[in-house]
């Protein structure tokens, strides 16, 4: 339509023909949106059937196609599709996120381990842990935010691949789908060859998406973990598990652990385009034909993981005490032990070894750390002085940690309120 209209600015339509075209384009868009246009294969494309039957139904039809290239068309189609999707799948970003952040709300005051190597470290809040992945979700929201201001150049009138002969006006094509800057201004491609072959706004959009698809594996492997019951941190919604076959005791994780397998094929729908364009010369070559399939799949996929990861966080339950129990074990709280030695002028060395020998001393008498007697801790050294059996009380080692972007009680009060703030719902519970 945009395009027709151009044509009749340019004086190579008349009044009555764009009105005519236009009818047709409105009808047959109608059918679309309704399924009952009927799409013949042996036309190839979509191009080629809406053009050959607007043809049919309006002799104008004809003459849509001047001064316009299926090269520059599916450059221009790839682009117009791609905004789109870029804007719904930033809302299904906020879908996750604000998901995240309710379940964090609502568990505000669990304490659980936090790991490193998958061995127990030191304790967080599980809202701390929740807000991890909000703020990777964020940076993945801003990606597709940068990336959607390089799909705003229109490369139509570039033609197959050296431009047109015929007076057209690209800017007016460009205003009339919104391929503008912010004051306005049209957006056109600078290079004719350039824009007809390039797919590179594909990859950046199918890398973004790579990158979500292994955050939201990363998350899917913490909640596989936390609901077995070697962990017991969360009961999952018996809508999004499923039973065992043989083994009438089973519920398993499948949406979550689907989510995780699903990230390989994301990945891999990157490296096949970008193995796709690695060897072409310019400009268009039908290998281009290939980005379609992984384009389209892995933008279903994404979204599609994205909507039942949200959904499955909104019927996830944290079990509070088991959580409690497993961030109570007085190990995790060694370093703190080794901080209150620096405080006493300890280097950090020294301290670090110090409770490193109790440890060992405690694992050697078959005892948590908390268990060894106050002569125990001064045979270790006099520089523990009375206060060692005082720091494993849990609720005081959170609120020590009060740094920006710790865990503390405050902290961890603040950056949820925050993140309320910027997911514009204030009223989560």
């Amino acid at each position: 339509m945009a395009h027709a209209a151009m044509l009749r600015r340019a004086g190579l339509l008349t009044r009555a023909e764009l009105k005519s075209i236009l009818g047709g384009l409105t009808a047959i868009g109608r059918e679309i949106a309704a399924g009952t246009f009927r799409w013949r294969p042996e036309l190839e494309d979509v191009h080629m059937n809406i053009e050959a039957e607007l043809t049919r139904r309006v002799a104008a039809g004809a003459k849509l196609h001047t001064g316009r290239s299926r090269n520059d068309q599916i450059a221009l189609d790839l682009r117009l599709w791609l905004r789109d999707e870029t804007i719904a799948m930033g809302q299904d970003l906020r879908m996750l996120q604000r998901a995240l952040v309710a379940l964090a709300q609502a568990n505000v005051a669990v304490v659980m381990p936090g790991y490193t190597h998958l061995q127990r470290a030191q304790p967080v809040f599980f809202a701390h842990h929740a807000l991890a992945y909000v703020e990777m979700f964020d940076r993945d929201h801003d990606r597709l935010g940068d990336s959607y201001d390089r799909l705003g150049v229109c490369p139509l009138g570039s033609g197959a691949l050296a431009g047109s002969t015929l007076p057209l006006d690209r800017a007016f094509v460009a205003r009339q789908l919104g391929f503008v800057d912010r004051r306005g201004r049209p957006r056109l491609t600078q290079n004719s060859m350039d824009a007809v072959s390039d797919r590179d706004f594909a990859i950046e959009f199918c890398a973004i998406c790579a990158l979500i698809a292994v955050h939201l594996s990363r998350l899917a492997e913490d909640m596989i973990l936390w609901a077995s019951a070697e962990f017991g941190f969360i009961r999952i919604g018996d809508a999004y598990t499923t039973g065992s076959s043989l083994m009438p005791q089973k519920k398993n994780p499948d949406v979550a652990e689907l989510t995780r397998g699903k990230s390989g094929r994301v990945i891999g729908n990157l490296m096949s385009l970008l193995t796709l364009l690695k060897g072409l010369p310019l400009t268009y070559n039908r290998d281009l034909q290939e980005d379609k399939e992984r384009l389209f799949d892995t933008a279903d996929t994404v979204r599609s993981c994205l909507r039942l990861m949200a959904g499955m966080l909104s019927d996830t339950k944290v079990c509070a005490e088991a959580c409690r129990a497993a961030a109570e074990d007085s190990q995790l709280q060694a370093t703190d032990l080794a901080d209150d030695l620096v405080r006493q002028g300890v280097p950090f060395r020294e301290a670090h070894h110090l409770v490193g020998a109790a440890v060992a001393l405690a694992e050697k008498a078959g005892r948590r750390l908390h268990e060894l007697t106050l002569g125990e801790w001064r045979r270790i050294s006099t520089k523990f002085g009375s206060k060692a059996p005082v720091m494993f009380d849990l609720d005081r080692a959170m609120r020590r940690r009060a740094l920006p972007g710790a865990p503390s009680p405050r902290e961890v009060r603040r950056q949820l309120a925050r993140w309320r703030r910027v997911l514009g719902n204030p009223h989560l519970p």
